[in-house]
């Protein structure tokens, strides 16, 4: 029989590392796991059995009523988000490739002060202009629907979506488009055709942030929307406002909010790494 060799200096300094690795992703995992416990199991609770000296124990007995309530409050607001994060989605999405395949394909004058200029939309906080934008949606008739909160979020999406895109296209041969440009297509015929099928990972990617940020943006939600257009944002924090809150409503209520994102990463976040990384390594 063999003998077995001892462990090096080197080879347990590695395993104590490692060791010490997996003990602060534990650490992290479990401060992450317990609010999402503690949210499942009290909007599973019957209200009067919700209290501090419970709120560890799970219930004896779900009661799902807490989100039958929760669809009826919500069925309304739920389809006004869905509305908003499709329409908007698509727009920034669609407006970003473009303007990306122009400032990454397209010599044009003024380009290098164009780029910076919109790039630093992202860092305008929304609170900044949120007076001068409430009369602009008022003078326009855009003011307290959906459609209005369509345009705030496509706008103020296109920094991030032009960044990605342009990122994105750099990396596509300039010989491509020099070919069919021989060929005679025109620019839109070279973006349907060359530019906008080989988009898909930078799709995902800006698909993914856009649907997230809108579905989860609450400002602009209450300020620039009426009560028949709130979207679920703003019928959540109403939901667990006043001074005597049924705590099981507010957590069933964060949880179909939460579901909408979360089905979106775990239906293509194999893609979405992939795609953001396609794009931080270009330009």
């Amino acid at each position: 029989m063999a003998a077995t060799q001892p462990i090096t200096a080197y080879q347990m300094r590695r395993y104590t590392i490692r060791t010490a690795i997996y003990v602060v992703l534990a650490v992290f995992l479990l401060m992450f796991i317990v609010p999402v416990y503690l949210v499942v199991i009290t909007s599973l609770k019957d209200p009067a059995t919700i209290n501090l000296a419970t709120t560890w124990n799970l219930p004896e007995k779900p009661f799902w009523e807490s989100y039958a309530q929760v669809f009826q409050a919500f069925s309304g607001r739920l389809q006004n988000s869905a509305a908003l994060v499709i329409g908007a989605t698509i727009f920034s999405s669609v407006l970003g490739s473009i303007n990306g395949y122009v400032l990454a394909k397209w010599r044009i004058p003024g380009e290098k002060f164009f780029f910076p200029l919109i790039i630093f939309g992202m860092f305008i906080p929304y609170q900044a202009i949120l007076i001068p934008l409430f009369e602009f949606m008022r003078d326009i008739n855009l003011y307290g629907g959906i459609p209005g909160l369509i345009v705030i979020h496509t706008v103020y999406g296109l920094p991030i979506t032009t960044l990605i895109f342009r990122n994105f296209y750099v990396d596509i041969p300039d010989e491509m488009l020099e070919s069919a440009a021989i060929d005679g297509a025109n620019f839109f015929r070279m973006y349907t055709q060359i530019v906008f099928p080989l988009s898909l990972p930078g799709f995902v990617v800006v698909i993914i942030w856009q649907f997230t940020q809108i579905w989860n943006e609450f400002l602009f939600a209450v300020t620039m929307t009426n009560a028949d257009s709130q979207p679920i944002t703003v019928g959540l924090a109403q939901l667990a406002g006043g001074e005597a809150v049924k705590w099981n409503l507010p957590m069933a209520g964060a949880i179909v909010a939460a579901l909408p994102p979360l089905l979106v990463y775990i239906v293509l976040g194999r893609y979405f790494i992939r795609g953001l990384l396609a794009g931080s390594i270009k330009g």
